[in-house]
């Protein structure tokens, strides 16, 4: 969940720490993260704990795998936290991971879910889904090519199509169908828009709620989130959460995962860090305090994520996904999506 803001946020002591180089001692390991803080601190917390292993933390909402290759050999970073298929390909590209090797990563993380040669994995799941009225939609299953059906004529709430998460969105379809059947899909689900594409995927919840759409388009960790914030709880208790699925598939899903920066400086410790964040308290954590989807087997997921029903996953592999990126973003473009 990133600020839209590019917004860099790090003490000017800890990157004078950096500068005297304590970035190699033995006991510490440097994050590069697009996570909020708040969210990924008590993984941190719980890790030093464990391991006695110290985690600094840069993070920013944009900008971090060009500053990692500005820095070349001389990069602190030894991982790169991120969320977003199109995050991690992106620093694939850009030159600055190595393969992880780990055994015990190949055991709990399905091959769809990682790098073909290794260079980055996911940690934790979120899906793309449907908010819908509680009032005024009475069907509990909808399809993702359902969007594009005339009976929603004004009727649904999405944030920018560019946005990484519709990107996702979108390169599935166009990676599934082809790009002339996502063209038209594209058409069918822009006719349909109740307003223009906006704010983000609470604002989308809450347009529900004031009558403006009857569906909107968000994150299944978002709803969880604003069931605990007496603000945007009613919003939550306006929706529901519809897992919806690609025709013969399953329900889109992206990922939070991590790159081992090429030139790691805390190279053991940096490993240390990625196994345990597939481990089995990290992945409880991911669970119940940022509600999302464990990837490891066998670690439930929180009650109210629980609440929306079983999510089957897209077998599509993210990396399928990721290639597909470019021409998402053209065809967005292109049908005029946001306009």
């Amino acid at each position: 969940m990133l600020k839209q803001s590019i917004v860099v946020c790090f003490a000017a002591s800890f990157a004078t720490a950096i500068a005297a180089a304590p970035a190699f001692a033995q006991g510490e390991v440097n994050v590069y993260s697009y996570r909020e803080t708040k969210l990924i601190q008590p993984l941190f917390e719980a890790f030093t704990k464990d391991s006695g292993v110290k985690v600094n933390v840069i993070s920013a909402s944009a900008g971090l795998e060009q500053r990692i290759k500005s820095e070349g050999e001389n990069s602190p970073a030894d991982v790169l936290l991120t969320v977003d298929i199109g995050r991690l390909e992106e620093a694939v590209k850009a030159g600055i991971s190595q393969p992880i090797v780990s055994s015990e990563l190949d055991k709990v993380v399905p091959a769809q879910f990682r790098d073909p040669e290794g260079h980055w994995y996911a940690i934790s799941m979120r899906a793309r889904v449907i908010y819908a009225s509680t009032e005024r939609v009475k069907q509990t299953a909808i399809t993702y090519d359902e969007l594009a059906d005339p009976k929603w004529k004004g009727k649904i709430c999405i944030r920018s199509g560019q946005h990484m998460y519709n990107n996702a969105l979108f390169a599935a379809y166009v990676a599934k169908h082809g790009e002339a059947k996502a063209e038209a899909w594209l058409k069918g689900v822009k006719a349909n828009l109740a307003q223009k594409p906006s704010g983000g995927d609470r604002e989308t919840a809450r347009d529900v709620a004031a009558g403006k759409c009857d569906l909107g388009i968000g994150n299944t960790y978002y709803w969880a989130l604003m069931t605990q914030n007496p603000q945007q709880k009613p919003w939550a208790d306006a929706t529901k959460v519809v897992l919806p699925t690609f025709e013969g598939g399953g329900t889109h899903v992206n990922v939070s995962g991590v790159v081992l920066a090429k030139h790691a400086p805390n190279k053991a410790n940096a490993m240390k860090l990625i196994e345990w964040l597939a481990g089995e308290k990290a992945q409880h954590l991911y669970a119940d305090v940022n509600f999302e989807y464990p990837l490891r087997p066998g670690i439930a997921v929180n009650p109210i994520i629980a609440g929306y029903g079983t999510l089957t996953p897209d077998p599509l592999p993210l990396s399928k996904i990721a290639e597909s990126r470019k021409a998402a973003s053209v065809l967005v473009d292109r049908v005029g999506f946001d306009n």
